[in-house]
């Protein structure tokens, strides 16, 4: 399906928002105190396509994961800890209070989850807050958090080696990943969409069929749309910026991932929009390493606290009006 032809000023307006997210999409990768990178992508956001070493078009056939065995509920996580007047121990949470910092793995292209301030390089969003109120209760300060920016495909390998204590990074809670980690409650409920540009004729997943369809590797998203669209093709790159900067060059014709993430994309350019229903619900958990069911329990104690003092859906009115008005935490689940 073509593409209606812009007018020039349109083109011209395309081109400056353009050029605004790459500069957004370079200040999110590129560096601020308190932040160490995990080998980041190396990206130049001009003109002419981007590099084969950071666009990938893969056929579907090639990707497919084999599916995890059930698991039941994945959402179900364990009970926090009895509430007591003695300060919660245990292996994993004792060495972070020696350290007296918490390592949380994020990345900084998700634009309302976890981003760069342009101007004062401060990392901030929703999934920002969350981590810092686990800090709060753990070290007597939020702001006792060091950051370690991974790429999505990064994230379980993070955790099982151990270079991070949680990982805050929209990451969607299923079997196949319980296979390697563990999750907290849900604390966050999205619903896999897409995003297009005005005018491109795509309202639904099933409009994708031969287009070029942007995802990042290492994604839920990416096994939903071979699962559900295998007519799709599929164009792979580090970050959720930079689908938005493919998406803006003509590159592809779609971006599918949580409407959580569409938003903030959507947020950064008037011509484009989220469109379809929902192609998959998609519930976020803290990840933590295996083994470590003393952080679990600690992670849900403060989750728990803020869904009832009020400081979820103040983080929400903060970040996520766009997204309308805040439906209210996500309920536990506990499996003890």
């Amino acid at each position: 399906m073509s593409r209606v032809p812009m007018s020039k000023p349109a083109t011209v307006a395309r081109a400056v928002v353009a050029l605004a997210t790459a500069f957004l999409a370079v200040a999110c990768t590129t560096g601020s105190t308190g932040i160490e990178a995990a080998d980041p992508a190396s990206i130049s956001y001009t003109d002419p396509p981007l590099p084969a070493r950071a666009v990938q078009s893969i056929p579907t056939a090639t990707t497919s994961t084999t599916p995890a065995p059930d698991c039941g509920d994945p959402t179900m996580s364990l009970r926090p800890f009895p509430a007591s007047d003695q300060p919660a121990r245990g292996p994993s949470i004792d060495a972070i209070r020696a350290r007296g910092r918490l390592i949380v793995g994020l990345d900084t292209g998700s634009n309302l989850f976890s981003f760069r301030d342009p101007l004062t390089g401060a990392v901030q969003g929703f999934d920002v807050e969350i981590a810092k109120e686990i800090a709060r209760d753990l070290l007597g300060d939020p702001e006792k958090v060091d950051y370690r920016i991974l790429g999505s495909a990064d994230r379980e390998s993070a955790l099982q080696a151990h270079t991070v204590d949680i990982v805050a990074k929209t990451m969607t809670i299923n079997c196949q990943r319980r296979q390697k980690v563990t999750f907290s409650t849900v604390y966050y409920q999205a619903n896999q969409r897409i995003l297009v540009l005005d005018n491109s004729g795509i309202t639904d997943i099933a409009d994708l069929a031969g287009k070029r369809v942007c995802i990042v590797d290492g994604t839920t998203s990416l096994q939903h749309i071979e699962q559900f669209q295998p007519a799709a093709s599929i164009t792979t790159v580090p970050s959720w910026a930079d689908c938005l900067v493919v998406l803006q060059q003509g590159q592809v014709d779609a971006v599918s991932t949580d409407d959580s993430i569409l938003a903030g994309l959507a947020a950064q350019d008037p011509y484009t929009r989220v469109v379809g229903g929902s192609i998959s619900p998609e519930p976020y958990g803290i990840g933590i390493s295996k083994g470590s069911d003393d952080l679990v329990r600690f992670v849900n104690g403060t989750l728990d606290r803020i869904r009832n003092d009020g400081t979820w859906n103040r983080i929400y009115d903060h970040w996520l009006t766009v997204l309308g008005p805040s439906p209210g935490p996500p309920q536990p689940r506990y499996q003890d």
